[in-house]
C-alpha cells in the first residue's frame, strides 16, 4: 500500500551517503509541477528553513511559544497540511528531501493560508543534529518510512537504536514519538527497537500497537488498503526521562 508519504523505490536505486553514513532514502528525480514550482518560488523564502540557519529558536521562527511538532519525511505534504490546519494553535516543522514534495506542501500552505508550518529540505539527520535544540519538541512523527523490506537492506531502515536516542534528546520529557508503517515486518522491528530504547515507554499500559489517533489523517491510499485487508500499525511512545 502507498500513500502521499511514500518514499519507496526499487532496490535497484543507488543509495547515497551522508556524514552519518548510509542514508535511509534514495534521492529521486521527480519534477515539480508548474503549480508547485510557482508556490515554491513564492513561499520558500518565508516558510523554508536551511542548515545555514543553524540551531533555531522555535519561538523566534514562529513568533510565539506553542506545542511544536516535527514530521520526518512528509512526502507530498497533504497529511502535514491537514494536521496544521486542524490545530492552528500548534506549530509544525516538516522535513522532506524531495523537492516535488516541498513544492506540493508549499502549495497546500498557500491554499489553506497556513501560518504554523516551516519546512526543511535536507537530510533529517542534519535537522536533528544541527538545527533543533534539545528538549524543544512535543511530538515527532515518522509515518510510512521506506521499509527496506529485503533482509540485507534492514540496516538502511531509519528506525535504529542510535536514531531513536537522538530523537529522544530533542523531545521534551513527556513528548511523544509517533511511528506508523504498513509493513508488518517493519512494525515488528519498530516495536522491538522502541521497547528496548532507554527513556521511552509505550503509551498503552498493556503495551503493543496503538489505534490510529484521530489527529493522524487517514489518507485515501491508506483507506483503500484497509478496505483490501492491508494492515497499518501505529506506535506511540512517550519520553520518560
Amino acid at each position: 500500500m502507498t500513500d502521499e508519504n511514500d518514499k519507496r523505490h526499487s532496490s535497484q536505486d543507488e543509495t547515497v551517503t551522508t556524514r552519518r553514513g548510509i542514508r535511509s532514502f534514495v534521492l529521486r528525480q521527480g519534477r515539480m509541477t508548474e503549480g508547485q514550482k510557482k508556490a515554491y518560488d513564492r513561499s520558500w523564502p518565508r516558510f523554508g528553513l536551511t542548515r545555514e540557519h543553524g540551531m533555531i529558536d522555535p519561538r523566534q521562527v514562529f513568533g510565539r511559544e506553542a506545542v511544536l511538532n516535527l514530521e520526518i519525511g512528509f512526502g507530498m505534504g497533504q497529511s502535514l497540511a491537514t494536521m496544521a490546519e486542524a490545530a492552528p494553535e500548534q506549530d509544525f516543522i516538516g522535513v522532506e528531501v524531495h523537492t516535488a514534495g516541498v513544492g506540493a506542501l508549499l502549495k497546500e500552505v498557500e491554499e489553506r493560508q497556513l501560518e504554523n508550518v516551516r519546512i526543511y529540505s535536507i537530510d533529517a539527520n542534519d535537522v536533528i543534529d544541527l538545527c533543533l535544540p534539545d528538549a524543544s519538541l512535543d511530538r515527532v512523527m515518522l509515518f510510512f518510512p521506506d521499509p527496506w523490506h529485503k533482509k540485507r537492506h534492514h540496516k538502511r531502515r531509519l528506525v535504529q537504536v542510535d536514531f531513536v536516542q537522538r530523537i529522544r534528546h530533542k523531545l521534551r520529557v513527556g513528548g511523544i514519538f509517533h511511528l506508523a508503517t504498513d509493513w508488518e515486518n517493519y512494525s515488528e522491528h519498530m516495536m522491538d527497537v522502541m521497547s528496548q530504547s532507554e527513556g521511552f515507554a509505550n503509551t498503552l499500559p498493556e503495551g503493543g500497537f496503538s489505534p490510529r489517533p484521530q489527529d493522524r489523517p487517514l489518507t485515501k491510499f491508506e483507506q483503500r488498503g484497509l478496505q483490501r485487508g492491508h494492515g497499518v500499525w501505529d506506535l506511540l511512545f512517550r519520553r520518560t526521562n
